[in-house]
């Protein structure tokens, strides 16, 4: 099975040290990221890094544990699926950041999946679900970040 890949793009008004840091610090995960219910790091450890697992569950239910593969502040992370819904038989995600001038950042997530039977019958309407998610919530983490009272 040919594993599916895409990604989505925004320009959000802060400098990529900031953003970075925002979207990596899970004290903030559930702030911006719409898609999620729970978000954590787990075996004890507070600070996302390479080698760092994370336990998210989606708001529909499914849950999955990632370890972080790359964490290169403030340029990218990307993470692996170690522990997933059946659905998935491997799931990859990548976060780009971008300086731009003016203070200003280009974020790209970018995801790349491959999905068991018999759930590969359904490969388009999983990745529009997944689209959607990715683009709502860039949406989301722009107007939480550009409109955060704090902003340094």
């Amino acid at each position: 099975m040919e594993g599916i890949k895409f990604s989505e793009t925004i320009i959000i008004d802060d400098k990529a040290e900031r953003v970075f840091d925002f979207t990596q610090d899970y004290s903030n995960r559930l702030k911006w990221d719409t898609f999620l219910k729970r978000a954590d790091l787990i075996d004890g450890v507070t600070n996302a890094d390479k080698g760092v697992k994370a336990y998210c569950v989606a708001k529909n239910g499914i849950g999955m544990v990632t370890e972080y593969v790359t964490f290169n502040r403030p340029r990218v992370t990307a993470i692996k699926m170690t522990k997933g819904p059946y659905m998935f038989k491997s799931f990859l995600g990548s976060w780009t950041y971008k300086e731009l001038p003016d203070n200003k950042t280009e974020v790209i997530f970018l995801y790349s999946f491959t999905l068991s039977f018999p759930f590969n019958l359904f490969t388009k309407f999983i990745k529009n679900n997944l689209l959607i998610n990715v683009k709502q919530r860039l949406i989301d983490l722009k107007h939480n970040i550009e409109n955060e009272s704090t902003k340094a």
